[in-house]
This record gives structure tokens, C-alpha cells and sequence, in this order.
């Protein structure tokens, strides 16, 4: 049985929500990131790619290349918020769908045909989010994730596209590499440097060779300029969770120790998060007294992954939950509603200087251990001299 695949993909997903509440938006070049000169672009209008502006461009170049950019500094409450109503949307039409990222989506309808055209279904669907959202999206069916994924790019703005079986070698051959997955700056500069430009050159090299060059990654990429994709779409569920959680041997009331062992319990899970290329949209704090009474309280924020953003909500759920003055046996955090997603969609609240120094940080951590540098508050609790912590057990979902 034939594959059918449907990438699913939301147009300049932040300027468009931001044109439904300032139509005066409409048609004109738009940025959505950090306004001063040391801030970010997260998002751009299809008139402002124009320009040759791009997200993750410093705001400062942008604003060069075109001065009559509207800069617009972003809402990740109405990101979030439309993202999940679509979310919804999708799982009410579909059998089986993923979602990789804020406003990306894989959909599976293999077996749909008898039942129901998948291009059809796939195109009311599109209709339907339109009509209930007014938020433009685009989509390309095909037998599988990465020419699905490809042809949306192509379908590009508003549009869709199907890509039959057994034509999608002669789809991607014309396309420049630059428009396969896995297909970084790197990788394209070191391919541009064998004289590899377009998909079809690489079709016709010896994978043998893109091995040689590239090791396990050159293989998959050229599976990928072939066509040839037999990833599954994984189900999508918001129950998806990390935590972690700390048991004292001696109960404590040292709420100072506290927060800062929260700090570095939340450190830890965000770089996770990262790792892992995942955003959260819930946050739960919970707190086991010395009688063994346990209590939670959990908080739904825009997706995100940041240290800091998570760190100050984390902290306010403590307080809110920490009423009863009494000594504490254990303290657990838990981040759940994940979601597959850059760290672009924390552009637009960012500085240059900040998204460095988080990459950094990570660079550090994957080479020498994700112990190897912390925030000098998270680290306090191992060093702090106080019996309640001497001996603590950890503890992970």
C-alpha cells in the first residue's frame, strides 16, 4: 500500500497571527523579533524576505537592508494560543498526525483513499483552518515526511501540492540542495565546494561517496535527494513529559537552599529540553511535606526552553505553593505539553548576547557533561553547608 503523507506547514506563522489583530500589517514588510539593534528577528513577512532578511538575522542588519520595516515585538501567549486551537483542529480530522514543531505538522491518511481522497481531505482541512483562523498555511502531500516536507516549501505562500508516487526523484531533482532536510550551512558550502549545487547532481553521485565525505549523514542525505524516506509519522501527544525531583534525607525549611536547588533542577531539565529539540507549555512544581502530604501546582506559559523564562516561573509556583511553613521531605518540577521546536520561537523576547550565551553553554555541556557549567545559584545547593541537603536522593520521570 502506498504511503500518503501530508506536510502541513503555517506561513510566517507569527507576522500572520500578529496581521489578524493590525490588519494595517497587510502587504507591508514586517518583522517580529526584539526591536532594538541588539535583538533578533524570529519572524518575517514574505515582503520582507524580499530584502533578503531571514529569522535569526541580527534586527540591526534587518533594519538596514530595509528601513521601512515594521518591527513588531511578538505575543507568545496568541502563538501558543492559536497554535493549540489548529492543534485541535487537526486531531479531529485526522487518524494520525504529528507535530514537530509550534506550527508544523505531519499527517498519515495511508488507507484513507478508500475511504476518502487524502489529497481532498487534506485540502479541506486546509480549507477549515483558514476559514476558522484566517492564519494562512500550506501543504504538500507525497509518500513520505521529506519530499512532503519539500514540497510545502514549493507550495509556498498559501498553496498546496501533491507530488504522486514514483515522481518524486523527478520533483526534487531541479530543487537546490539548500531544500533538503538535514541540509545545513555547513554541509552546504562543503558540498558547494565538490561543485554540488542542485538535487539532481547529487542523484547521480555514488552514495558510497557521500559516506566517504559526510559519514552516516552523507548517506541519509542522499537517501533524502532521492526520494527515499521511510520515517513514520509518530503520534502526537501532550502527555509527553520531563521531570525530576529531590528526597532529603533530613527534611528541610531552608527556603533559600530551595530555590536554589530549583534553579539547578531547572537548568538541568531545559538544557534537556534543547537537547532534545522540545519546547513546554506547562510547568509543575511539587512539594511532599514531612507528614507526607503531597501538593502540586502547575501553570500552562508559551512554549519555550529558556533557562531564565522557566526559572521565574518556576520560582512564582514555589511561593504560591509553599503556604504552609512546614519542613519539606521532597520538591519535584515537572515540564510537560512538549512539543518538537527550534529555539527560533524564543527569538523575538531574546538578544543576540543571550542566544549566544545559551548556545555556548550547550556547546559546553555536550562535550564535557551536562555538569560541567551551571549558574553559580543553581550551583549552590551542592555546596551550600546545611544537613538537609547532605545525602539527597534524585530521582527522574
Amino acid at each position: 500500500m502506498d504511503r500518503q503523507i501530508v506536510h502541513i506547514d503555517l506561513d510566517s506563522f507569527f507576522v500572520s497571527v500578529e496581521r489578524l489583530a493590525r490588519p494595517e500589517l497587510l502587504n507591508k514588510p514586517v518583522l517580529v523579533g526584539g526591536a532594538s539593534d541588539r535583538g533578533v528577528v524570529a519572524s518575517c513577512s514574505y515582503e520582507a524576505r524580499a530584502y533578503g532578511i531571514h529569522s535569526a538575522m541580527p534586527m540591526k542588519m534587518a533594519r538596514q537592508l530595509c528601513p521601512d520595516a515594521i518591527i513588531v515585538k511578538g505575543d507568545t501567549g496568541q502563538y501558543s494560543k492559536y497554535s493549540d486551537i489548529i492543534t485541535e483542529m487537526i486531531a479531529e480530522e485526522v487518524p494520525l498526525y504529528e507535530k514537530t514543531s509550534i506550527d508544523e505538522f505531519y499527517i498519515d491518511l495511508t488507507g484513507m483513499d478508500k475511504f476518502f481522497g487524502c489529497y481532498k481531505l487534506a485540502t479541506e482541512l486546509r480549507a477549515k483552518i483558514i476559514k476558522e483562523t484566517r492564519l494562512p498555511i500550506s501543504f504538500a502531500l507525497s509518500a513520505n515526511k521529506t519530499v512532503s516536507k519539500v514540497g510545502t516549501g514549493e507550495a509556498k505562500p498559501n498553496g498546496q501540492k501533491q507530488i504522486f508516487t514514483g515522481t518524486e526523484k523527478q520533483f526534487l531533482a531541479p530543487l537546490s540542495i539548500r531544500k533538503i532536510p538535514m541540509v545545513g550551512e555547513k554541509t552546504y558550502q562543503l558540498l558547494r565546494g565538490m561543485g554540488v549545487s542542485w538535487i539532481h547532481t547529487l542523484q547521480e553521485m555514488p552514495c558510497e561517496l557521500m559516506q566517504q565525505v559526510l559519514g552516516e549523514n552523507g548517506t541519509m542525505i542522499w537517501k533524502k535527494a532521492n526520494g527515499i524516506d521511510t520515517s513514520l509519522v509518530i503520534p502526537y501527544s501532550e502527555r509527553k513529559s520531563i521531570s525530576t525531583e529531590r528526597t532529603f534525607e533530613k527534611d528541610t525549611i531552608d527556603v533559600k537552599g530551595l530555590k536554589n536547588l530549583l534553579i539547578g533542577m531547572t537548568e538541568k531539565l531545559a538544557f534537556q529540553l534543547r537537547s532534545e529539540h522540545k519546547l513546554t507549555a506547562c510547568v509543575t512544581v511539587k512539594i511532599r511535606y514531612s507528614d507526607f502530604n503531597t501538593y502540586t501546582m502547575q501553570a500552562r506559559i508559551p512554549y519555550t526552553s529558556l533557562d531564565h523564562v522557566l526559572m521565574e516561573k518556576v520560582s512564582d509556583l514555589f511561593d504560591k505553593l509553599y503556604q504552609k511553613r512546614m519542613l519539606i521531605r521532597l520538591i519535584g518540577i515537572k515540564f510537560s505539553h512538549l512539543v518538537q521546536g527550534g529555539h527560533q520561537y524564543n527569538l523575538f523576547e531574546e538578544t543576540i548576547e543571550q542566544i549566544q550565551l545559551y548556545e555556548a553553554m550547550d556547546r559546553i555541556r555536550i562535550r564535557y557533561g551536562k555538569d560541567a557549567i551551571s549558574r553559580a545559584a543553581g550551583m549552590d545547593f551542592e555546596a551550600h553547608d546545611f544537613n538537609a541537603f547532605n545525602g539527597l536522593k534524585r530521582g527522574a520521570e
